[in-house]
């Protein structure tokens, strides 16, 4: 089983937006009995919020459901539950290794890491551009799950 665990701020947007769309992928591929996919924040501010509602339709629009997402905050022993912890912007990554206590294992990265173009993905809560959001995370869950295909 390989665990993921999706992170941004508030975990209204970014991070559940990877987290539907990477187990959308999933199923499609027929490898839901090989995941476990969830996403959380690093901040305290929207805790118990669902999905922001621009998001929310963003993901629609392609036919994934959100449907009951309960945004919670990151914690120290989500280290050891997960084996990947991927973060969608620079901040998110400080808050992580913070929250976490470092990276001794190598689990922390970010989304776009995963991809040919290195960098973070589009916040749409401050650009309100949740289409180019869209795309970066789509192309971040798609080359992690190849990646993670190839290393089975």
């Amino acid at each position: 089983m390989i665990r993921i665990l999706f992170i941004c701020h508030g975990n209204i947007c970014r991070s559940p937006m990877a987290e539907y769309v990477m187990k959308d992928l999933v199923r499609q591929a027929g490898l839901e009995s090989m995941f476990s996919i969830a996403s959380a924040a690093t901040s305290t501010e929207e805790i118990g919020n669902s999905v922001y509602p621009p998001a929310r339709r963003k993901l629609q629009e392609h036919g994934i459901s959100c449907e009951g997402h309960a945004v919670r905050q990151l914690r120290p022993s989500d280290y050891r539950a997960y084996d990947l912890l991927i973060g969608m912007d620079r901040a998110n990554l400080r808050n992580m290794l913070r929250i976490c206590g470092g990276d001794p294992e190598g689990k922390i990265s970010l989304l776009m890491d995963h991809t040919s173009r290195k960098g973070e993905v589009a916040d749409p809560w401050y650009t309100g551009d949740f289409e180019t959001t869209w795309q970066d995370v789509l192309e971040g869950c798609q080359e992690l799950l190849g990646q993670l295909k190839e290393k089975r």
